[in-house]
């Protein structure tokens, strides 16, 4: 009797936890075994596609194993069957959510990849890493709904019902919500752009979320700015068509001055500068246009070029610099302001 007792004892706990051992351990093994080789055929292939799918799936694969070994066990143990139907369940619940972590784990960097190499591609923003996870738990959701017998069908339609209360209640959240998918499609605003606003804000965008559009300016601060009204402003994009952009100098230089030699002079520590300074174009060639006669030196403009839209302060800060010292070596003079007063004409009043 007490050995029958012994027996029963072990097929109800000892052989189904050891099935369930077993089951990990092999898995443990079989999870190193394949994913090494994995791994060493990834590291051979140019695409990052099976580097962001090995890398997702390497950690979850061991509790999947578990999750398996778990349902064995029960699948052999003596339980009632409804403990183990009501088991197998949230096993397979359990199952599904740590699959669609994975799998929008996985979207999310496909996202990343995709956008950054793909001129085409949308841009990665928090509103389109969230989306595709968004759309990754609904499936999830549904998939769990389905599989615990429960009907979708009267949930959609409660969910539409539902949709067009919410829809009214939340018009500018939406109206915010469907501007950012607008700037985003459009391209025309873009992560990382440096853009100013028509009401002086400027600055790097550094997010575009589903209700602001985040614009981080140079004292760090950051300005957030609804989608819907950054659809509607007028905005200066300083990376648009290209990075590139002119540096307008201004100077005037005394009317005695040989304007030939102050050009040749002028251009030579321009081109200098865009050789030596960071941030200038080295194989541009800088030139002056004079545009003034003004009240007490001739006015021209000197265009530099630069990489991108903060490069332009370090180019004029080193160009003044230089073309100040250059100046001073050549007797090219920059007048003083001067304002004359005719006495004459003043005693006759």
């Amino acid at each position: 009797m007490d050995e029958l007792l012994i027996v029963k004892k072990l097929q109800l706990f000892v052989i189904p936890i050891a099935v369930s051992l077993m089951t990990v351990i092999f898995g443990y093994v079989l999870r190193n075994i394949l994913f090494s080789r994995l791994s060493h055929w990834a590291g051979r292939t140019k695409t990052d596609a099976d580097d962001i799918v090995i890398a997702a799936t390497k950690g979850p694969f061991i509790i999947w194993c578990l999750m398996l070994g778990i349902y064995f066990g029960l699948e052999i143990s003596e339980l009632p069957e409804h403990w183990v139907g009501i088991a197998g369940k949230v096993l397979l619940v359990l199952g599904v959510i740590s699959v669609t972590l994975v799998l929008s784990n996985i979207s999310t960097k496909f996202i990343k990849v995709y956008s950054a190499k793909v001129e085409t591609a949308l841009p990665v923003t928090s509103l389109t890493q969230n989306i595709s996870r968004i759309i990754i738990f609904v499936i999830g959701l549904l998939i769990i709904l389905n599989n615990l017998g429960i009907s979708i069908t009267p949930i959609l339609a409660t969910l539409g019902v539902g949709g067009l209360a919410v829809a009214l209640a939340l018009q500018d959240t939406l109206s915010n919500l469907f501007a950012g998918f607008h700037i985003i499609i459009a391209r025309q605003v873009k992560v990382g752009d440096y853009i100013k606003l028509e009401s002086g804000e400027e600055g790097y965008v550094t997010d575009i979320n589903w209700r602001t559009t985040k614009i981080r300016m140079l004292p760090n601060n950051v300005v957030l700015v609804p989608n819907a009204k950054l659809t509607q402003a007028i905005i200066t994009n300083y990376y648009l068509p290209d990075k590139e952009m002119a540096v307008l100098v201004n100077l005037g230089v005394h009317y005695n001055s040989d304007l030939a030699k102050v050009e040749k002079v002028t251009c030579e520590v321009a081109k200098e500068a865009m050789k030596e300074v960071t941030g200038g174009i080295s194989d541009f060639e800088p030139f002056i246009r004079y545009h003034t006669f003004g009240d007490f030196s001739i006015n021209f403009t000197v265009i530099l070029r630069a990489k991108e839209f903060v490069d332009q302060y370090l180019i004029k800060h080193e160009f003044v610099k230089r073309l100040h010292e250059r100046y001073k070596r050549e007797g090219i003079i920059i007048p003083y302001p001067i304002r004359a007063i005719n006495y004459e004409q003043e005693g006759t009043r």
